[in-house]
């Protein structure tokens, strides 16, 4: 069974919600409600890269408000 999530050949987004948790998001398929495309498309390998470097907190927004946290970019 063919996987797009492990398909290094095509190209992915970003995506953030509203409590500001990401995903990587193989382009051309349709993004779930409450998601956005923060960055995109790219490659998987640079996609994560801009994850990993923009999600530095893991915890949902809900529990960080008292942080001051931003929203996703």
């Amino acid at each position: 069974m063919f996987n797009p999530f492990e398909d290094d050949s095509r190209e992915y987004l970003a995506l953030c919600n509203d409590e500001e948790q990401y995903s990587l998001w193989p382009q051309g398929i349709a993004i779930p409600a409450g998601w956005r495309t923060v960055y995109g498309p790219a490659t998987q390998e640079e996609v994560l890269d801009r994850i990993e470097r923009s999600w530095t907190d893991m915890r949902p927004k809900s529990l960080r408000n008292a942080g001051g946290q931003g929203e996703c970019p």
